[in-house]
């Protein structure tokens, strides 16, 4: 297993070990050894599956606020995402930055999200599917976001107009987000 650093402390992209021949490949994507001995040090409760059927679908930027904060471990299983993470920790020294990776079917990479991040993506093909692990699980009173096309954040996404939910279009700038009430140290 290879794990790369991103200019936000503690988010990850992890490449696992492919073991490929004619009938195909075989890759073990979560090792709970494997992944303590890289530091990645949480106990995964839930998996989710998200698909999309367009290029252009936009999902996020969410979180969930404390005590239901979440890691994340995000892989695509076909097509193609365009991933942002955004730091929203009140005290980290890159509280406001973003980093972006392109997870596929193809490359086969998956990117750590630690909990006090904002997280979303935006598909890059259609049928594009996403399996993501978390650590704490799914709490629709703690759910929160940032809108994606905050003008503070100035994130370069690959649409002009994506396909977003309802939810997403309504959610807060970056200044106006729950982020600001301090729960993210």
């Amino acid at each position: 297993m290879k794990v790369y650093e991103t200019k936000l402390e503690n988010v990850l992209v992890i490449e696992t070990d492919m073991y490929q021949d004619a009938r195909g490949y075989f890759s073990e994507t979560y090792n709970q050894r494997d992944f303590n001995e890289a530091g990645i040090k949480v106990t995964f409760v839930q998996d989710n599956h998200s698909f999309s059927k367009d290029a252009g679908v936009l999902r996020g930027l969410h979180f969930q606020e404390p005590p239901f904060a979440q890691s994340k471990l995000v892989r695509v299983t076909s097509g193609a995402i365009y991933d942002v993470i955004v730091d929203i920790r009140l005290k980290s020294r890159t509280f406001g930055q973003w980093t972006s990776v392109v997870l596929s079917a193809e490359n086969k990479k998956q990117v750590f999200v630690p909990e006090g991040f904002a997280h979303g993506f935006c598909t890059l093909t259609s049928d594009t599917n996403v399996i993501y692990k978390t650590d704490e699980y799914y709490s629709r009173e703690h759910e929160s976001g940032i809108i994606w096309n905050d003008p503070d954040l100035n994130i370069p996404w690959p649409v002009k107009a994506p396909f977003l939910s309802t939810k997403d279009e309504l959610l807060p700038v970056f200044k106006n987000s729950s982020i600001l009430k301090g729960e993210f140290r």
